[in-house]
Parts: C-alpha cells; sequence; structure tokens
C-alpha cells in the first residue's frame, strides 16, 4: 500500500515524527501523519497550516507500507458525533492506547475533513516500522485558490 504526507521540502526526505501532540497522540509519541491519497494530505496540510506558508516549497513524501503488516482501524461509528469538531478526548485516548499497546504498527483512522477518507497513523517506535519505506518524493504547489 502506498500513503502520502505533504510536508516542506526541508522534512522531504526521511522518515520522522516530531513527537508533538495531534488529534491522535500526545506529547513524546512518535508517529508521522498520512493519507490514502494526496488529495487528503494535502487538505490535512492546510487544515493544520491555515494558509500560512503554503509559498513555500513543499513535496509529497509517497511511502511504501507492506500489505502484511496489521493495522488497527477505527471506523467513524466508534467515535463521538461531535469528533470532527476540533479536540476529541475519545480520538486522543484511541490513540495512545494504540501507541502505548504497540502492538500495530500502523492505526487507520478516518479523516475528519472528507467523508470516506483514510489517514494512516505510523508509529515510528514500532519494531515493524523499518519495513516502512520512503520511496520517493515528488514536488507540490498548493492551488493559490486553497
Amino acid at each position: 500500500m502506498l500513503v502520502y504526507r505533504i510536508t516542506k521540502a526541508k522534512y522531504a526526505h526521511v522518515l520522522v515524527a516530531s513527537g508533538f501532540r495531534n488529534r491522535w497522540n500526545e506529547d513524546s509519541q512518535y508517529v508521522i501523519y498520512t493519507s490514502d491519497s494526496r488529495a487528503p494530505a494535502c487538505l490535512e496540510n492546510l487544515v493544520h497550516r491555515s494558509n500560512s506558508g503554503n509559498d513555500q516549497l513543499f513535496r509529497t513524501m509517497i511511502i511504501f507500507v507492506p500489505d502484511e503488516l496489521p493495522i488497527l482501524t477505527i471506523h467513524e461509528n466508534d467515535l463521538p458525533e461531535a469528533w470532527r469538531k476540533g479536540y476529541c478526548e475519545k480520538c486522543l485516548q484511541i490513540g495512545k492506547n494504540w501507541y502505548a499497546e504497540n502492538k500495530y504498527p500502523i492505526l487507520k483512522v478516518p479523516t475528519s475533513i472528507i467523508s470516506n477518507e483514510w489517514n494512516y497513523i505510523l508509529n515510528t517506535r514500532h519494531q515493524d516500522f523499518s519495513n516502512i519505506q520512503l520511496i520517493g518524493t515528488e514536488n507540490f504547489l498548493f492551488d493559490t485558490r486553497l
């Protein structure tokens, strides 16, 4: 399976996690957020960037995830009704538990931006993370209308 991440060009050549808190992880939980296609990856980037810095050089990271790696999948019906509206304690708790249990290298979660699209969160501290490979990067330019 291929997953995608759009990031500033200076960060696009290595699979590394910041350890900063986000919807599905606490501070000091080293995960990489990716998407199942370039479109949700773009929108996730825009939502978190709030249109600041979109004129900078960006790249799309193309990441290979072997099909045999186990994935924990969370469906929308597993989440509270208002989970899309910002902070979600249930999302954070699911992600914290997934990371702490260290059973699955990948957490598949619905994207809060587009129904029926998925984000794949990669646990960089999982023993199978070394099987996940950055296979290439592409130039990425945000449309000025976004």
